[in-house]
């Protein structure tokens, strides 16, 4: 496993009101989420970064105003819902 290293002043935590384990878990969450978002990479594998549960990673992803399913069009959606 790979790691990298932020260094955030110490204003920043402060204007934030976040604590060193706050602002690097809070890194972590973002970096997974773009991972997912941008770059395409698995929920699995996303979850693993945050560490979280994938269940908890696609809860946060949903926090977040990110769906997990994919459509290509109305059409897709409707069938899918049908089928459900």
């Amino acid at each position: 496993m790979c790691q990298v290293a932020v260094q955030i002043p110490e204003a920043v935590l402060y204007d934030t009101h976040m604590t060193a384990v706050q602002a690097n878990d809070y890194a972590k969450k973002l970096i997974a989420l773009d991972y997912y978002t941008r770059l395409h990479v698995s929920i699995g594998y996303c979850a693993q970064i945050a560490q979280m549960s994938e269940e908890d990673f696609i809860k946060y992803l949903g926090q977040n105003g990110i769906s997990i399913f994919q459509f290509d069009g109305k059409e897709e959606f409707e069938e899918e819902l049908k089928n459900a």
